[in-house]
């Protein structure tokens, strides 16, 4: 056995049982690649039943709030048991300084010049930082960053992905300033604070110090509060593929995206893929992306395939072209050949009159669409209508 997954813990008894027939030898000796999920405090002690030597990659799910000290433990003995890990998956670890330095004693005392892939859900100590940031062979990274935290310039030519959690965001850009991070191509951020400010503004600063804007394929961004972005600042970003803002409409509709901004961005990156702006839309809008909007997205956009944003409902109930009459480039929902095939209308409701219109609108813009995402019973009647017309 080369490879483990175990997404629920196995019986005790029988591990018990396992383990005095393998007191001098790993559980599994050809293992190679241990993925241990939902792990509870009463299998902790027996994780190194797993381990040998030649682990190359591990990956570890605690249930919430497992023992502090037994996590610190296991997680410091891997060095010894796993000396030249490639792959190191942390999740669900304790927020705790026991945790931190434990972690950051781990990191330390591996072997760092196999390590490919480094996930770990926790902060790390200063030593440790100016060690992470200067892998030369890392090409995912996945870290969380405390309040007031004193980080180097990164340092990562191999680093293709780059996830960070942070608790402050004057904190995390001392990374980009200066940095040498030459494939970057995916960019992934989990603030915590309470209140977001200009975040994507102090993004692309700190990004164009660095030049990662002429590697960038992937931004994504996600927030549980209320929040409205500066979507001006991405639209250097002319490479994307893939651009996921989400955030909350909890007490009232915080999305401001209308045509003006879609249009803005869908001209700074004709190679999107893939747009979500917000969570999934509320039906409490205070405004939204019109039939204009969609049309501009979808020619300047060809190779979109799914699309998450806030649309005016009312917009695509308008009639069609006539035959024979010159469209407006960017307001008449003429056919375009925009590769779109989800749509994700949320809580957005459609008038049971409006059924057949919108539905003949949206093909007419989206002519490959197949799926439509909302909660309201007549987007399912659309979808029906689409595929029927089609």
């Amino acid at each position: 056995m080369r490879e483990l997954t175990q997404y629920e813990t196995l019986s005790l008894e029988v591990l018990s049982v396992m383990q005095f027939c393998t007191i001098n030898d790993p559980l599994f000796p050809n293992l190679k690649s241990p993925s241990l999920w939902g792990i509870r405090e009463r299998f902790i002690p027996l994780i190194p039943l797993f381990l040998s030597p030649r682990i190359t990659s591990i990956d570890l799910r605690f249930e919430s709030d497992p023992p502090k000290a037994m996590v610190a433990s296991m997680v410091t003995i891997l060095p010894t048991l796993c000396p030249d890990l490639q792959v190191i998956t942390l999740c669900s670890l304790p927020r705790d300084p026991m945790i931190t330095v434990a972690v950051s004693e781990m990191l330390l005392d591996i072997n760092q010049s196999t390590l490919q892939r480094f996930i770990v859900g926790s902060p790390l100590t200063e030593e440790a930082n100016g060690v992470i940031y200067k892998l030369p062979n890392l090409s995912f990274l996945s870290v969380v960053i405390e309040k007031e935290t004193s980080l180097p310039s990164a340092s990562l030519p191999n680093l293709g992905r780059l996830v960070v959690t942070c608790e402050n965001e004057g904190d995390w850009p001392q990374l980009f300033h200066g940095a040498m991070l030459g494939r970057l191509e995916s960019v992934v951020f989990y603030p915590r604070s309470e209140q977001i400010g200009d975040f994507l503004g102090a993004f692309k600063r700190a990004a164009l110090s660095s030049s990662v804007q002429n590697t960038l394929l992937e931004i994504e961004l996600s927030t549980s509060c209320s929040w409205n972005p500066d979507y001006s600042s991405l639209l250097p970003f002319t490479r994307l593929e893939v651009l996921a803002i989400g955030f909350s409409c909890n007490g009232g509709c915080s999305s401001r995206v209308d045509d003006d901004i879609i249009i803005d961005l869908s001209r700074a990156m004709p190679k999107l893929i893939l747009l979500l702006l917000g969570d999934d839309p509320c039906r409490q809008l205070t405004t939204g992306v019109t039939a204009k909007g969609l049309v501009a997205l979808a020619r300047h956009c060809p190779d979109l395939e799914s699309l998450r944003v806030h649309i005016q409902v009312a917009s695509l109930n308008a009639p069609l072209a006539s035959p024979g009459v010159t469209p407006d480039a960017e307001s008449t929902p003429s056919q375009t050949n925009c590769a779109l095939t989800k749509l994700i209308v949320g809580e957005i409701p459609v008038p049971e009159e409006s059924v057949l219109t919108v539905a003949l609108t949206l093909l007419r813009i989206f002519p490959r669409l197949q799926t439509i995402g909302g909660t309201d019973a007549k987007w399912a009647e659309v979808e029906d209508a689409i595929c029927h017309s089609r």
